[in-house]
């Protein structure tokens, strides 16, 4: 999905397209404005990674010590919910990663330069050669590709977390009972509710970014860009976050209730 007003917004009004805006192929593969954010947001994530643990010591820098309030506050709420410092460990990259990922990424998309910066494409536009901004930079999340594979990852691992630590049988036995007429209708249920979270999972977080976005574009195109649109702005920030928050929260209790014994 690409937000940018094109070559001719002052008489066409604003161009705003599903489809993600492609930049180059490689091999055959897209290259598209939201793939080199996400890219972006790799390579932003790993430095912080480094730079903030290659020096660990006992009197902690700033930087040493938000990150251990971070990843120290994380745990003891991951621990608190799954009642156990073993599950903790174990699922604690998944959770924290997801919250660092979307929220670095969500931020990312209010920069200054993000969907300004790019390199102009011919097109025709009724008939009528035109030239069209193709950013090098886009929020992620309105790609509704990128939203699905982070549901993708956060089913996966809500699945094997259930397989791996009940047993195939039992963890099927949730979603597949024969013993009575009940109990096979609420294990449909069940199922169906397990498939229905990649829907739920990847509409809320693209259609929040998504409307957010628009939200800004119209205002700025329509008034003055310079003061109306910063309050907005402060809000898209909040709203970043409680999307990072709410995506890594669900992930979290899905999987405490996927670990739970059947009953």
């Amino acid at each position: 999905m690409t937000l940018v007003p094109t070559a001719h917004a002052a008489s066409e009004g604003l161009s705003i397209h599903l489809a993600p805006e492609v930049l180059t192929t490689v091999g055959g593969l897209p290259i598209t404005s939201t793939l080199l954010t996400v890219w972006l947001t790799m390579a932003l994530l790993v430095a912080l990674a480094y730079f903030g643990t290659r020096r660990l010591t006992l009197m902690p820098s700033r930087l040493q010590s938000s990150l251990e309030l971070l990843v120290g506050g994380v745990y003891d709420y991951v621990k608190d919910v799954l009642e156990s410092e073993k599950l903790a460990k174990r699922f604690l990259p998944l959770i924290l990663t997801i919250f660092l990922f979307i929220l670095t990424m969500n931020w990312i998309g209010l920069l200054p330069g993000v969907d300004s910066i790019g390199i102009y494409k011919e097109t025709t536009s009724h008939g009528e050669a035109a030239a069209k901004l193709v950013p090098f930079f886009h929020p992620p999340a309105t790609d509704l590709n990128i939203t699905i594979a982070f549901a993708l990852v956060a089913f996966v691992a809500i699945e094997l977390a259930g397989v791996t630590l009940l047993g195939v049988w039992k963890y099927g036995g949730k979603f597949i009972n024969f013993h009575s007429p009940l109990g096979f209708v609420i294990g449909l249920i069940e199922l169906l509710s397990e498939l229905a979270r990649l829907i739920s999972f990847s509409f809320r977080l693209f259609g929040n970014i998504f409307a957010g976005k628009t939200l800004l574009l119209v205002v700025m195109f329509l008034t003055t860009p310079y003061i109306l649109p910063v309050p907005l702005i402060a809000y898209e920030i909040f709203v970043g976050f409680i999307q990072a928050f709410i995506f890594a929260i669900l992930t979290l209790y899905f999987i405490k209730i996927a670990i739970e014994e059947p009953h």
